[in-house]
């Protein structure tokens, strides 16, 4: 029997997937590690501030009913913060206070002493859009004019520096952002065009028995929008083990944690992922449909 020489079908529109995918995958965990970087830095910046204090510390001779009054008029400033309708807000007797100071030094400085020197404080965590240094120190002005208040404290040091750095955090954040992902997407451009490449000579048999450029780019546009689909869900997979396992060995990372904007990113991957493997395949095809037989040799 003579032997029968076969020939390698190949598809419209099929390359090199693996290759395509793993670089994809690759390129999108990487823009992803950057985001959730972003965004954890942001929570981080704002939980800093939600918890930023001032102490109101009272006179020896206010009464609890003076003190109360207080707290009440300190709810309704402007530069108190509020969660829904309630202040954040506290009250720290002396007796408290002591208690606590004992408990962390380990000396009963009462017996020493034989009276109790700390005074009541009233704390409360200052509005975020109150934390100007300026703000900050007439707020300070404001509360120890009033007759009950002896002395109000906070940390400058702290609102100062998260004043002046934030603007620079945010723009080298977004500077960092921008061209990584110009980066990432130049690489998955160069891998679909490459991985192309093998199909120039189908394209072109295609073109020369009349098929319409329509016909043609369709099946390269429908895989190229599968592959990067499943180089998004790889990325996302990827990436929620690497939080949950972040998660497990570091559990204070989940004060910092936005699971809203954690799940806008991982969304955000799936269409990035498929609109750089769209538009370079798109581009990639028309290029070799509007070259001459010599170009493509």
């Amino acid at each position: 029997m003579k032997a029968q020489k076969r020939y390698k079908r190949t598809k419209v529109g099929s390359y090199p997937y693996l290759s395509v995918i793993f670089s994809t995958t690759l390129a999108l965990f990487l823009l992803g590690l950057f985001g959730m970087l972003l965004i954890n830095t942001n929570k981080l910046v704002d939980y800093i501030q939600e918890n930023l204090e001032m102490q109101v510390y009272l006179n020896s001779n206010v009464t609890e009913n003076q003190a109360s009054s207080l707290q009440s008029k300190l709810r309704e400033k402007d530069f108190v913060l509020h969660r829904g309708d309630s202040a954040i807000m506290g009250f720290i007797s002396k007796e408290e206070a002591a208690e606590d100071l004992i408990a962390q030094t380990g000396e009963d400085f009462l017996t020493f002493l034989g009276d109790n020197p700390l005074r009541d404080a009233i704390t409360f965590k200052i509005a975020i859009e109150s934390q100007d240094s300026s703000q900050l120190k007439s707020i300070k002005e404001e509360l120890e004019a009033m007759p009950e208040v002896y002395e109000v404290t906070y940390i400058e040091s702290m609102a100062q520096v998260i004043n002046k750095n934030r603007t620079k955090i945010a723009i080298a954040l977004a500077v960092g952002a921008v061209l990584l992902l110009f980066t990432i997407s130049t690489l998955i451009n160069n891998t679909i065009r490459l991985a192309l490449f093998s199909q120039r000579f189908l394209i072109r048999s295609m073109q020369l028995v009349g098929a319409t450029q329509g016909f043609i780019i369709r099946p390269f546009i429908t895989r190229a929008s599968l592959y990067g689909l499943i180089s998004g869900l790889l990325a996302g997979g990827l990436l929620a083990i690497l939080l949950t396992y972040a998660l497990r060995a570091l559990p204070e990372l989940e004060l910092v944690q936005d699971q809203e904007k954690t799940l806008f990113l991982f969304g955000a991957l799936l269409l990035v992922g498929i609109f750089i493997a769209l538009f370079s395949t798109l581009y990639a095809v028309r290029k070799y449909l509007k070259m001459s037989l010599d170009e493509l040799y």
